[in-house]
């Protein structure tokens, strides 16, 4: 579901309409997010959510880069070096190997 080469999927917001909608790799987060990637933690705030990719393995952050607007702004997923993700996430790891 996620191309190995891929390390971020964007979303933005368009406007449709009188509306403002979620473009293409939003609503793509939103699916993986709830139906393929494995959560595994969250952070302090509750704004970013750790996932663990079923099939390679690789960890994914998502977050919403533009905090500051309404809900969160659209989502994002990251790819995070397992590294990365232990320090961001911490307690997600403190009872790990």
């Amino acid at each position: 579901m996620i191309d190995p080469h891929e390390t971020e999927i964007i979303g933005n917001w368009i406007k449709s309409g009188d509306r403002v909608v979620g473009d293409e790799p939003c609503l793509r987060v939103d699916q993986l997010t709830e139906t393929y990637l494995r959560k595994i933690g969250r952070d302090w705030s509750g704004w970013e959510t750790l996932f663990e990719d079923p099939v390679d393995g690789r960890y994914w952050m998502r977050t919403y880069p533009h905090g500051g607007w309404h809900g969160g702004g659209p989502p994002a997923l990251i790819n995070l070096t397992e590294n990365e993700a232990r320090l961001k996430f911490p307690e997600t790891f403190s009872n790990s190997k």
